[in-house]
């Protein structure tokens, strides 16, 4: 298992480009991102960061850090049921990044897009290895501001629903979690899984239906998985 993200730093390749990593926590540096002079502007946020981590920039590093890992941890943790592994993923996810950073050509694709694709591969290849039932134990979805009767419902509505995720087909989980959890439109969703928006909404569909059948089973209906446009 690659090295844990919250644990010491761990140098990438490019000249200064570590892990901000203390005493089992990351030391996030917040970053303003300005327009670098005699850059032609981009509409991705993404790609001005990228550039600057080219260059060593250490704060460029925090910042894309600390805007990406929560969804890379949150997309591995769904995929892989193990936060172990989500860490492994995320972990690699960025270090792809960046050895890309120097060879990146702006506007080829949005940034965000290709992590999530590269983070889904990664998450493809554990799935493949294993190929066996994962624990259900890791939906964040409880409000903790709630009465404890109804943290219950919503800890009970978590564990069904990961559970029924755990049982879709490999795509149809990929769609979902794409779409549902980490709030793509399905046009970025799409792009990540490399298929057509028609292909991704049956992919949706099913899946809907599916988890549907699922959650009905065991007498609780989770919140809308629509589809998000």
């Amino acid at each position: 298992m690659a090295q844990s993200l919250f644990h010491k730093p761990r140098d990438f390749g490019h000249a200064g480009v570590k892990e901000n990593l203390q005493q089992n926590r990351i030391h996030l540096v917040s970053a303003q991102v300005d327009t670098l002079p005699g850059k032609q502007v981009t509409t991705d946020p993404d790609e001005v960061l990228l550039e600057r981590i080219a260059r060593g920039d250490m704060a460029a590093v925090s910042a894309l850090v600390s805007r990406k890992l929560p969804r890379l941890l949150s997309l591995g943790r769904r995929m892989l049921n193990d936060p172990a592994e989500a860490e492994d993923v995320a972990q690699e996810t960025l270090v792809r990044t960046w050895k890309q950073a120097a060879t990146w050509v702006p506007g080829k694709a949005r940034i965000d897009t290709w992590m999530h694709r590269v983070a889904l591969n990664l998450c493809y290849d554990r799935l493949r290895r294993r190929r066996d039932s994962v624990n259900a134990d890791d939906v964040e979805i409880i409000d903790d501001a709630a009465g404890p009767s109804v943290q219950l419902e919503q800890a009970q509505t978590a564990q069904a629903l990961q559970k029924a995720l755990a049982q879709l087909p490999e795509r149809q989980r990929t769609a979902i979690t794409l779409n549902y959890f980490q709030e793509m439109s399905n046009i970025e969703a799409a792009a990540v899984m490399g298929v057509s928006i028609e292909a991704l909404e049956s992919l949706l569909a099913r899946a809907r239906r599916t988890l549907r059948t699922l959650m009905s089973e065991t007498s609780v209906i989770p919140k809308s998985t629509g589809a998000r446009r």
